[in-house]
């Protein structure tokens, strides 16, 4: 049987984390994490950093911006800017293709003339 590497084993339910036990699954420092949130980064829950909540998928975000620090040397605001491009360009890519199918905006070409 294979060893499973995932964090949370499937149909886990998994509780939201403090800020230290996101400092801690991570490997980050406070600091930095605090970095993250102050430029929209990761977007906690609560009113104070003693209360904060981070969904699970706060740890896949944190992994995400290590290797674009780690492998283009990215400062946090540079992180933020990929980052929101990204989404832009997934949300971009699902609009188009929804109006591809979409047959009020099908576009005829028409063939080389000649």
């Amino acid at each position: 049987m294979a060893k499973s590497t995932a964090l949370v084993p499937a149909g886990e339910i998994v509780k939201p984390l403090s800020l230290s036990d996101l400092c801690r699954v991570c490997g980050s420092s406070a600091d930095w994490l605090i970095e993250l949130v102050e430029e929209g980064i990761l977007e906690p829950v609560g009113e104070s950093r003693t209360v904060w909540r981070f969904e699970s998928t706060s740890i896949t975000v944190v992994r995400k911006v290590q290797r674009l620090q780690a492998d283009l040397r990215l400062n946090v605001p540079g992180v933020a800017l990929v980052l929101s491009l990204v989404q832009e360009n997934a949300a971009l890519k699902r609009r188009v293709r929804l109006l591809e199918n979409d047959p009020r905006y099908a576009i005829w070409m028409s063939g080389p003339e000649g």
